[in-house]
């Protein structure tokens, strides 16, 4: 890899302004000032930027607790993205692996890695999520077996997959699908001729958001559950 582009693949700088840096001699490969932009850096070389190593930016993992009237988006729009939650380099470079709407909180998972955010979103690959939902109404056995069976949701030619209920209290259920329809929680709810007043994401595969996360703080992954997908 060029020497700028090393620079601004392990920083926040640009290519010009790596360029700069180089120029004026504040950068060293294994302890010798180099000012060629085109100089390669192979895997094991150290580089250093005023005396302090800069190393490139691997594949990240993140699992946020999503706070309501914030957005899954890489950008700011109506609402706040939930990536200004995080106090990290390289934003930018981030995207979020199944979102969630600006009224629903929990589980986020975000990464830089586009092949192991596919496996969690591709319809292919079934991922399960399991999502709290608080109801308008009391949720009977009809219901709960409609939503097992899978319901014909609006605008839809082809009922859900089958989803599993569990209720654990009678206007609050957990409900875990593998689909990942457009608003698909509320709309198999409405499906049953119920409303969801309140919806929060607990679950996604293996993965359980971690009970000591406050809204709006995050964490890395460990090996294990990044490994779980």
């Amino acid at each position: 890899m060029r020497l700028d582009k090393y620079i601004c693949d392990a920083s926040e700088l640009t290519r010009k302004q790596a360029k700069q840096i180089l120029k004026s001699g504040e950068i060293t490969l294994n302890g010798q000032v180099v000012k060629n932009a085109a100089t390669q850096v192979k895997e094991g070389d150290q580089v250093k930027w005023l005396d302090d190593e800069i190393t490139l930016i691997g594949p990240r993992y993140i699992m946020l607790h999503k706070p309501m009237d914030m957005i899954c988006s890489n950008i700011d729009e109506v609402y706040p993205s939930v990536l200004n939650l995080l106090d990290i380099e390289k934003k930018a470079e981030l995207h979020i692996a199944g979102r969630l709407d600006a009224d629903t909180t929990g589980l986020v998972l975000i990464t830089n890695d586009g092949q192991w955010s596919h496996r969690i979103t591709s319809p292919k690959h079934t991922c399960q999520k399991t999502y709290r939902v608080w109801l308008e109404t009391a949720i009977d056995q009809t219901a709960v077996n409609q939503l097992e069976q899978g319901v014909l949701l609006h605008g839809e030619k082809q009922v859900t997959k089958p989803a599993t209920v569990r209720v654990i209290e009678d206007k609050v259920i957990l409900l875990t699908i593998s689909e990942g329809k457009y608003h698909q929680v509320k709309r198999m709810l409405a499906a049953t001729g119920n409303k969801v007043t309140y919806l929060h994401r607990e679950q996604i595969g293996s993965v359980v958001l971690d009970a000591e996360l406050e809204e709006g703080e995050w964490r890395y992954l460990t090996q294990d559950e990044i490994a779980s997908f």
